[in-house]
């Protein structure tokens, strides 16, 4: 028998303090249907990643701006939406932080994480909306 999904928003400030409790909803959902603690750290880090981006170099940490976070949980997989109120980028033009070069910058390893540890990233043309994707099966 599949387990029925659950699919939430929630409106968040561009408050880095308001991430928590975020990530805490996401993880008790992935408790619930006992997902691997591996999947859970992918997923627990790439979703931090993607707020941060999003309260940091999209809405440019302005707490009136809102960070819209949606995500729809089923037996088979979990994809989180991030978008931000800023003027997007373009994400094809990230530079590589394993070249060296980049090794030693302080910034600029998040988009490349959350590409290793999701199984699809998609941005919407804009550049101010990532979707993750992650199966748990």
């Amino acid at each position: 028998m599949a387990v029925q999904g659950i699919s939430e928003s929630i409106k968040m400030p561009s408050d880095i303090k308001k991430i928590r409790k975020v990530i805490a909803r996401i993880v008790d959902l992935l408790v619930e249907r006992n997902v691997d603690k591996s999947h859970m750290f992918d997923i627990r880090l790439s979703v931090e990643e993607a707020i941060i981006n999003a309260i940091e170099h999209g809405n440019k940490k302005d707490k009136n701006l809102i960070v819209d976070i949606s995500f729809a949980i089923d037996d088979e997989k979990i994809e989180v939406a991030v978008e931000d109120q800023g003027g997007g980028f373009d994400h094809t033009k990230m530079p590589d932080p394993t070249t060296n070069g980049n090794v030693l910058r302080a910034h600029g390893r998040g988009v490349y994480l959350i590409h290793k540890l999701m199984d699809r990233v998609q941005y919407n043309d804009r550049g101010n909306r990532i979707k993750l994707i992650k199966y748990l099966r």
